[in-house]
């Protein structure tokens, strides 16, 4: 089966890295074929794409299901496989093999198809994912992984030049009420192993349990910072229950209550991630601050 890169995952990857990143999606053939045959691995089907990765389902020379995970190396997911070692399959999917040079994962395959994006109940998808995020920040950060003091201390120095960019004295206000905020936490940032990125698209359905997450971008910290997701995804929900700050306190409170979280800190490391996105909607050329960002941070303000 020849392996073709899909144009949108090119595209992706010219837009945020230009050529070097249109070098590295034409290099992904002969990158697979690499360890396909390192590996021992045949393809089992089409692949699939996000905005970074490429991923192959294959099968083991057993005959086992597994998935080749390929992207490029970054800070964000350069701590991906380390992250997946600690869980080892705690309320994670698994991971069989790994290349921390080239990125390259190989994975338990889970189902593609199903994610808790699809689970008509809103609430119950969330409770599902609390449940698993409780077991996941049960565990101790490894050693070398990004820690939270470091990235919400680089937050707070970039907020002066953040808000100069913002025409909006709306805006203005909450980038520094949401420092503010974090400006109070940031000497006790935790050390819990965090996801980072666990909303409802990556929780999948699975066979060794119902439900397993995927793609963490995992640091240490405070479990707090890793609520915002999913607060503000699977968003006309919230819309739909007529009254969104009220949608958004069921969601945050449901998460407290089971991760055992206390509200104020929870809703401090909360409006750090409302400021983190904000920040990078900035250096990205946005003039007005997000407003489903703004909307989550007007709710979660009454839970300091």
């Amino acid at each position: 089966m020849k392996i073709e890169v899909p144009a949108a995952l090119t595209e992706s990857h010219v837009k945020y890295d230009g050529e070097a990143g249109r070098a590295w999606s034409a290099g992904l053939p002969a990158l697979a074929e690499r360890y396909l045959e390192e590996w021992a691995l045949r393809l089992d089907g089409e692949p699939r794409h996000g905005v970074v990765s490429l991923v192959l389902p294959v099968l083991r020379e057993d005959g086992t299901k597994a998935a080749l995970k390929l992207q490029p190396v970054t800070d964000e997911n350069a701590t991906e496989a380390p992250g997946l070692r600690t869980w080892a399959g705690d309320a994670s999917v698994l991971l069989l093999d790994s290349d921390p040079g080239t990125g390259t994962l190989l994975l338990e395959r889970l189902e593609a198809d199903r994610s808790l994006s699809g689970m008509p109940d809103d609430m119950k998808a969330l409770g599902i994912l609390t449940d698993l995020l409780a077991r996941l920040v049960s565990y101790q950060a490894p050693e070398g992984l990004r820690r939270l003091g470091d990235i919400a201390q680089a937050m707070l120095d970039g907020v002066d030049g953040a808000v100069a960019k913002l025409p909006r004295e709306s805006d203005r206000h909450w980038m520094r009420y949401c420092a503010d905020a974090v400006g109070e936490l940031v000497a006790e940032p935790g050390d819990r192993l965090l996801h980072w990125d666990l909303h409802y698209d990556n929780v999948l359905a699975a066979d060794r349990e119902p439900w397993l997450s995927i793609d963490p971008k995992p640091l240490a910290g405070d479990p707090g910072f890793d609520l915002l997701p999913a607060l503000h995804n699977r968003w006309d929900d919230v819309v739909a229950t007529g009254d969104v700050t009220r949608g958004v306190l069921r969601r945050f409170d449901l998460m407290v209550d089971r991760l055992g979280l206390d509200p104020r800190r929870a809703a401090g490391w909360t409006l750090g991630r409302v400021l983190q996105n904000a920040l990078w909607d900035v250096k990205d050329g946005e003039s007005e601050l997000n407003e489903i960002g703004l909307a989550t941070a007007e709710a979660v303000r009454h839970r300091l």
